[in-house]
C-alpha cells in the first residue's frame, strides 16, 4: 500500500563474528603489552633487571592469580549448568546469582587490567618516570578494593555482599557452619601464597617503597625475612581449623576434629620454614630442615587421604560430567576410567608439591612458585566438581530419605482402610 511505513530493521553482527572480533582484539592487545614490556625491561640496567622484574612480579601476579581462579570458577558453573547438579541449592543462591558468563565478564575485565598496569609499571620506570611508575599499582589496587567494598548498586551488589558476608563468616565463626562458609575457606587455603603477596605489595605501597631499592634488605620491615609472611601463610589454615572446632560443638562428630588436625599438620610447615631466616645454618641443616620436610610429608599424605576418603565419593567419580544434553564433553569424560586415575595422580602429585608454595624459605624462586600456586588453583578448580557433587548428592539423598519416611507405609494404609465405616 501506498503511504505505508516499512518498519526498520537492526542488522546485528552474528555472535560468531563478535567472538572472532573479540579474540583477535584480546591477541593483539596481548601482543602489544608484551612487546611494550620487553622493550621496557631491556632498557634497564642488567644488575636491577632482575630486582625490578622480581617486584613487578610481587605486585601484579596474585592478581593474575585470582583472574585465573576466577576463569575457572566460571567453568565449574558451566558444568554444573549442564548437569544435574544444582549448585544454586547447594550453595543457598538467590534467583539473581551469577551465571558463567557473568563471572567470565568480571575476569575478563581482571585479565585486562592487570597486565596493562603492569606494562605501564614497566615502561614508566624503565622511562625515567619513576613517581609515574609507582602510582600503577596503587591506583590498581585502590580501584579493585573500591570495586569490591563499594555499597552502591553497580558491579554485581548482592553477589559482591554474598562474598563479603561469607569471609565475615570465615574470620569470625560465632554461628553454625554452612557450606558455603567451609568451601570458601578451603579455596583460601589454596589461595594463601596470593594473601601472602597481597600483604607484602600493600606493604610496600604503605611504607613508600614501590620501584624503590629499600625493600631490597631482607630483614626490612617489608623484606623476604618479615615474620608477617609466615603469619599471614597459616591465616586460612587456622580459619578452616576453628571452623572445624565451631562444627563439633554444634554437631559432636568426631570426623570434625580429625579434619582439624588436618589443616593444622600446616602449621608446623609454615613455621619451620619460616626459621630459616632466624637459625644458624647447621641448626637448620641438621634439625629444623628434617622437621619440615617430615612435617610436609605428612600434612600432604593426610590431606590427599581426606580428599580421597572425606570430601569426594569415588563411586560416582565422573557422574558430574553426564551432561543433560549430548556432548563431546560427555563422552571423553564420563564414565571413563582415565579420568579417574588421573584425578588420584595429579590431586597426589600437587598436594606433594603444594608445600612448596607454604615454604617462605623457598619463596626467592618466584617463577617456580608462581607455577606451583597455579597449579594448586588447578587442583583446586579439579576438586570444586566432586566436592560439590558429593554435597549434592548428600542432599538429594536426605530429602529422598525424607520424603519416605512422610509416606505412609503399606501396612498404616491397610489398618487406615479398615477402620472406615460404610
Amino acid at each position: 500500500m501506498k503511504g505505508a511505513t516499512i518498519p526498520s530493521v537492526a542488522i546485528m553482527p552474528s555472535p560468531l563474528f563478535l567472538w572472532r572480533f573479540k579474540a583477535v582484539l584480546f591477541l593483539l592487545w596481548g601482543l602489544c603489552c608484551c612487546k611494550i614490556s620487553w622493550d621496557s625491561v631491556m632498557r634497564m640496567s642488567v644488575d636491577l633487571r632482575d630486582l625490578f622484574l622480581y617486584e613487578a612480579f610481587l605486585y601484579y601476579n596474585p592478581l593474575l592469580l585470582v583472574a585465573l581462579m576466577i576463569w575457572l570458577w566460571g567453568v565449574n558453573l558451566w558444568v554444573f549448568a549442564q548437569s544435574s547438579v544444582n549448585y544454586a541449592k547447594v550453595f543457598d543462591l538467590a534467583q539473581t546469582h551469577l551465571s558463567h558468563r557473568e563471572i567470565w565478564r568480571c575476569a575478563t575485565w581482571l585479565t585486562l587490567i592487570v597486565p596493562t598496569s603492569m606494562t605501564a609499571y614497566l615502561y614508566l620506570y624503565s622511562h625515567g618516570e619513576v613517581s609515574l611508575a609507582a602510582s600503577q599499582p596503587v591506583l590498581l589496587y585502590a580501584i579493585l578494593l573500591m570495586i569490591l567494598l563499594s555499597p552502591f548498586d553497580m558491579f554485581y551488589l548482592s553477589s559482591r555482599f554474598y562474598f563479603l558476608r561469607t569471609v565475615w563468616r570465615i574470620i569470625l565463626p560465632l554461628q553454625a557452619i554452612t557450606f558455603p562458609d567451609f568451601f570458601l575457606a578451603d579455596i583460601f587455603t589454596s589461595m594463601s601464597k596470593v594473601f601472602s603477596d597481597l600483604e607484602r605489595s600493600v606493604c610496600r605501597m604503605v611504607n613508600r617503597q614501590v620501584a624503590t631499592t629499600a625493600w631490597f634488605e631482607a630483614d626490612s620491615v617489608c623484606g623476604s625475612h618479615s615474620v608477617a609472611i609466615p603469619l599471614v601463610l597459616v591465616f586460612p589454615y587456622l580459619w578452616r581449623f576453628f571452623q572445624c572446632l565451631r562444627q563439633y560443638k554444634d554437631t559432636k562428630e568426631k570426623t570434625c576434629l580429625f579434619n582439624a588436625l588436618k589443616y593444622s599438620t600446616a602449621i608446623p610447615v609454615i613455621f619451620l620454614s619460616a626459621l630459616k631466616y632466624h637459625v644458624y645454618p647447621d641448626q637448620w641443616v641438621g634439625f629444623y630442615r628434617p622437621l619440615w620436610l617430615i612435617s610436609s610429608v605428612i600434612n600432604s599424605l593426610y590431606s590427599f587421604y581426606w580428599d580421597i576418603k572425606r570430601d569426594w565419593d569415588l563411586s560416582i567419580l565422573t557422574r558430574i560430567f553426564m551432561f543433560k544434553n549430548p556432548s563431546i564433553w560427555t563422552n571423553l569424560l564420563y564414565g571413563q576410567n582415565w579420568v579417574f586415575y588421573w584425578v588420584l595422580g595429579s590431586n597426589l602429585v600437587l598436594r606433594c608439591t603444594w608445600t612448596y608454595k607454604l615454604s617462605a624459605h623457598l619463596r626467592h624462586n618466584y617463577l617456580t612458585v608462581f607455577t606451583i600456586a597455579s597449579l594448586e588453583i588447578l587442583r583446586r578448580w579439579q576438586w570444586v566438581f566432586f566436592r560439590v557433587e558429593n554435597e549434592w548428592n548428600k542432599m538429594t539423598a536426605k530429602q529422598n530419605l525424607e520424603m519416605s519416611s512422610d509416606m505412609p507405609s503399606e501396612g498404616d494404609r491397610l489398618l487406615d482402610s479398615s477402620n472406615h465405616t460404610v
